[in-house]
Order: C-alpha cells, then structure tokens, then sequence
C-alpha cells in the first residue's frame, strides 16, 4: 500500500479528486496501490481488461492505438496529475487503446471495486468523478467538432492576406484569354500611333518603341513577382491539405484497425463456440 500521506497530496494534485472531501481522500489512499514502470514499458495493453485506474505522480505515459503494421498513433501524452484508464474501469469492457511509460514512471493504481464500496460510502464522491470525466468527453466532442467543422478550403482561405488575394488574382487573370487580347489590342493600338499612320496624331514614342519597352519590362517584373508569390501561397495551399488528408487518413486507418480488432474477436469467439458444440456432439452417448 501506498504511504497515505504522500498518496493524499497527489490526489489533491488529480483533477479526478481535486473537489473531494479528505475522508474520501484518505479512504481512496488506504486502497491505493503504488506502481513502478520502466522506461517504455507497457502498462496496458488494448483488450486487457478494464479493471483499474490509474494516476500518474511522477513520469510520462503515452496512450497509443496500434495498426496491425506494428505502427502506432499516439492519442494522449500524459504528465503527473493526469489520469487514465477510466472508461474502460467505469463500463467495465476491455481497454480501448495501450498504455506506455515514455519515461521511468510512478503511478498510483485504484481497482474498481475499491472505487465501488467507496461509491456506495459517499456518493458525492461519483458525481464529482463523474463530472471530471464529463468535462474530458466534452472537451473531446469540442475538438472533433471544430476539427470537422472547417474545411481545408476555409482554413487556407482564413490564412491569406489582402496582397496574397491580390497576387492569386492577377496571376490567375495573367492567364487568361482576356489577359491575352487585351495585350494585343494595347500593343496593337501603341504601334499603330507610334509609326506616323495617323497624320493627326503625333508619334509619342517613335519606333524602336522605347517607353513601351521599358513599361512592358516593368510589368513583367512585377507579375513575375505576383506569380511567384501566388505558386508559394499554393503550395502552402497544398501542404495544409497535405496535412488534412493525412489525419483524415491516419482516423480512417485507426477506424479500420479497430474494425479488425473486433472482427478477430468475434471470430475467436464464434470459433471456440463451435469447437464446444463439436466437443458436446462427440461426447454425447450414441453419437
């Protein structure tokens, strides 16, 4: 058992029992039990049956799923203070994800019957658990709605400015037909006055053209400036959709992998109930 004293003062420091009156917290450090993992360790695995929770009062743990490639996403990293472990000790089904020490690592572990008889003691108790645990859902449910809420459109276009529009415009009207003709006509119109077909006009840049040249050299410059600007406003464009896809990809490939998780079990789970009905028809007299 953990020493009582030292076990109090890191529940003070858990959100999960911060608002709890020092009877419960004294009664919840008597059922405590003190752990110690190594660097890297597991401390759970995903399918291991949900049947403690645990505080963290020194070290780091990382909640990670894992793909049937042997990678693996991290969910959460987690510091002193925090918790886990506690949906799969709450509806009691196995865990939902692995547990691993990132460091070496000193947690306090409460199984659920203990929290069960202290439940029944003070009732207060579960419901400020619960509404920690509450707030944790919410927070998640927050997060994946404004994740889900923006498209990659939206948020590319909330991140371009005044000139980064401006220089997007001009490089798409540059490469245009309208963009074109008007250039023809402009030219066209230039030279014609410029060359003394017109009696009534004098010539305000004769032939070889000079301003022209030089205006025409000017505008060259500067578009080719909005372009290039406009190709790097894209390919951040394309990285933060990039990026988008990927997560989008990595959710899916998680989906998946639990899809399969469950289809093995069910599968074993069938088989073995074949194998005991097989076993029950062998065994049955005059079979």
């Amino acid at each position: 058992m953990a020493s009582e004293g030292w076990a109090v003062e890191r529940l003070r420091a858990c959100a999960l029992f911060a608002q709890a009156r020092p009877e419960v917290l004294a009664e919840v450090a008597r059922a405590l039990r003190r752990r110690r993992f190594r660097r890297n360790e597991v401390i759970f695995h995903q399918g291991d049956p949900g049947d403690s929770l645990h505080i963290i009062a020194s070290g780091a743990v990382k909640i990670v799923l894992p793909s049937a490639e042997g990678e693996e996403a991290i969910i959460a990293t987690l510091r002193e203070g925090d918790f886990f472990g506690e949906l799969s000790l709450l509806d009691g089904r196995e865990r939902t994800a692995d547990a691993h020490a990132m460091e070496p690592t000193g947690a306090m572990e409460i199984d659920r019957e203990a929290l069960e008889g202290l439940f029944r003691k003070h009732p207060g108790a579960a419901l400020d658990v619960l509404t920690v645990i509450g707030k944790r859902l919410r927070e998640a449910d927050r997060l994946l709605q404004s994740a889900s809420s923006v498209s990659p459109n939206q948020e590319v276009q909330q991140q371009t400015t005044s000139v980064q529009r401006l220089a997007e415009w001009l490089a798409a009207f540059s490469g245009s037909l309208p963009f074109l003709a008007l250039h023809i006509l402009l030219f066209l119109t230039w030279v014609l006055l410029n060359v003394g077909l017109f009696r009534a006009v004098r010539p305000f840049d004769p032939f070889p053209f000079g301003f022209l040249t030089m205006a025409t050299s000017l505008e060259s410059i500067f578009l080719a400036c909005f372009v290039l600007i406009a190709q790097n406003r894209q390919a951040a464009s394309d990285r933060i959709r990039s990026d988008v896809e990927y997560a989008a990809n990595i959710k899916a490939g998680l989906e998946v992998t639990q899809l399969h998780s469950k289809v093995d079990a069910l599968y074993a789970e069938t088989m073995a109930r074949l194998a005991a009905v097989e076993r029950g028809m062998v065994l049955r007299p005059g079979s």
